[in-house]
């Protein structure tokens, strides 16, 4: 079996001539917009070559017309950006060095740069529909997209005018976007000395899995040291990302960025607060877990940073990756032959870039391909149980692109918060069908594997719910110098972990390797986890009750998180998200595990 991905199907290289005419076709595309924005303004499409060319010829348009017009040019320049901005991103994502990628890159933000405007200026245009729900009744394409046009007027308050929109968008070429790249390329690159050879700083994270607790220690120190190899140049993106974004969200008219964020997630404050409150209720039951661990392992102050990931109980299982697939299959079946049968395709047809490598970026991630059904998913495997469980996880984002995948291209981006549904979900199906024949030792190291992920969806990303909301507070009235930036992630981990952890030995250096703080478009990319984990648990236990006959149900959520708000997507099963007891629920199976674990 292959373990690097395949992505022919999408183009066989930057010398592929399908590339080529499609940046062509891209270019023309971006052309033709302005040429119908301006024949929209005068209220006829002479020469129209969109789909809707027949009823949009006529010199004095209907509003259906217009609206169809619209919709399926957006149409097609999105399935040409997307396709196109998709295989770059995903090559880069394994070879961050190649300069010809990055080159690519810029090209294609350029044009994108370059259509903001138009795409603006649409906006405004479909923003002032006078009836969606009337025209929805005598246009098949516009039913498909009521909610993103409903959803529309509500984001066109927040446009800026074409000019600022078109600057805002060449900026961040040459700002946001190339700050996120730097972090991208010095995280990739950086040389971690380790035992007098130099390794990665994905191989060096992975050491802290070791069943050697010298091992552990001496990757931490070794891992703290490249920081400060690149930490002073990190800083310099995080602080311009995040201005950056503080300013625009200004000029749109939001209260904060993190308003911005909510409405972007489709989600209300009134939820994350609800699922906060629960989380800071419950938290002494992790550092509960925290503790007795670290009086296990003979520590006597909390746990060590670097003894987080250290393994309990016994496992000699190591797998390979057809043993990973054999195993999930296996697993997954018990929940639905789709589920089961779409991840023995991603084995077997080659979704999925496996070990980390030079060049290659640290964690994990899942992206749909939408016009080939299926996607690609890129992990640094280990052969650990904690990597089949991250293959279960970027397998649940995967199983989601399969629920929407028959939708029209611009219903295809479901939100931040639902976005970690199905994965976690994978998760827990995971964990509870690993524990049933579990036994002993085993049985110790799967619940504390499992507690050891809660710990870090609930503590940690509180810890950087924190530190971003810290950073952007504070990087409004000075530059955070690195050592700023050490000290607020040290005050947030202390915050969140409390004496769960040893504060001696915590990690200052996180801000530096995680991905989610460098989005110039997607803030606060952490509660969503804590969303995912705590919504899938509900999720479960109504799958525990319900049985065969919730699988349907499950589906039809995933499919209509596109078109909905979080809100809405937990009414659909009978939850209210906006209650703290539906969260408390979620804490307590965790703590309930805690239980568990102190028992044994």
């Amino acid at each position: 079996m292959k373990t690097e991905w395949n992505l022919n199907p999408i183009y066989e290289g930057l010398n592929d001539p399908a590339y080529e005419r499609d940046v062509k076709l891209l270019e023309g595309a971006v052309e033709e917009t302005g040429c119908i924005l301006e024949q929209l303004k005068n209220n006829q499409l002479e020469g129209c070559s969109c789909e809707a060319k027949a009823s949009c010829a006529s010199s004095n348009m209907g509003e259906q017309e217009r609206v169809e017009a619209i919709l399926y040019q957006l149409e097609k320049v999105y399935t040409l950006f997307f396709k196109l901005m998709q295989y770059v991103d995903l090559s880069q994502s394994v070879d961050t060095e190649n300069g010809e990628l990055m080159a690519q890159s810029a090209r294609l933000q350029k044009l994108y740069a370059k259509f903001a405007p138009m795409y603006s200026s649409m906006k405004k245009m479909l923003a002032e529909i006078t009836d969606i729900e009337e025209l929805a009744k005598e246009s098949s394409l516009i039913k498909s997209y009521a909610f993103l046009l409903k959803e529309n007027k509500e984001e066109a308050k927040h446009l800026l005018s074409e000019d600022a929109e078109e600057m805002a968008s060449a900026m961040n070429m040459v700002a946001g976007s190339q700050w996120s790249q730097l972090q991208s390329y010095l995280t990739s690159t950086v040389k971690v000395d380790y035992e007098g050879k130099e390794i990665t700083l994905s191989e060096v994270r992975n050491l802290a899995y070791s069943e050697d607790a010298k091992v552990r220690k001496a990757a931490y120190e070794a891992e703290l040291a490249a920081y400060t190899k690149i930490q002073d140049s990190v800083a310099f993106s995080i602080n311009n990302i995040k201005n950056q974004v503080t300013m625009l969200s200004k000029k749109r008219g939001y209260e904060s960025v993190l308003a911005m964020t909510l409405k972007q997630s489709r989600m209300e404050r009134s939820t994350l607060d609800a699922m906060m409150e629960a989380i800071k209720e419950y938290a002494p039951a992790l550092r509960k877990y925290l503790r007795k661990k670290a009086e296990m392992m003979g520590y006597s102050n909390g746990l060590p940073w670097f003894e987080l990931f250290a393994p309990m109980g016994k496992t000699d299982r190591k797998f390979t990756v057809e043993e990973a697939k054999d195993y999930l299959v296996d697993c997954f079946a018990a929940f639905s032959d789709d589920l089961s049968g779409m991840m023995k395709d991603a084995f077997e047809q080659e979704w999925i870039d496996f070990y980390p490598r030079k060049g290659k970026r640290g964690g994990a991630f899942c992206s749909g391909v939408s016009f080939l059904k299926q996607s690609r998913i890129m992990t640094n495997f280990d052969g650990s149980f904690n990597a089949v469980g991250t293959l279960a996880h970027e397998l649940g984002h995967a199983y989601h692109n399969k629920q929407i995948e028959n939708e029209r291209i611009l219903n295809q981006d479901y939100p931040m918060p639902v976005a970690e549904t199905a994965s976690t979900f994978n998760e827990v199906h995971l964990g509870k069908y690993a524990l049933k024949s579990a036994e002993g030792e085993e049985r110790l190291n799967l619940l504390e594997n499992d507690l050891k992920e809660h710990t870090q969806v609930i503590l940690d990303i509180y810890s950087r719910y924190l530190f971003e909301t810290a950073v952007f507070e504070q990087s409004q009235s000075k530059f955070l110098m690195a050592e700023d930036l050490n000290e607020l992630m040290l005050n947030a981990q202390k915050e969140a972990y409390g004496e769960g952890l040893d504060h001696r030995f915590l990690n200052p250096g996180m801000w530096i390797c995680k991905p989610h703080y460098y989005s110039e478009g997607l803030s606060f990319y952490n509660f969503p986890y804590a969303f995912g984990n705590l919504f899938a648990l509900g999720l479960y236990d109504l799958f525990e009750k319900e049985g065969e006959s919730f699988v349907e149900k499950y589906k039809a959520l995933l499919n209509a998180t596109v078109t909905c708000s979080a809100e809405e997507a937990g009414k659909m099963v009978g939850i209210d998200l906006t209650k703290k007891e539906f969260w408390c629920g979620g804490m307590q199976q965790i703590a309930k595990t805690v239980d568990i674990f102190l028992n044994l």
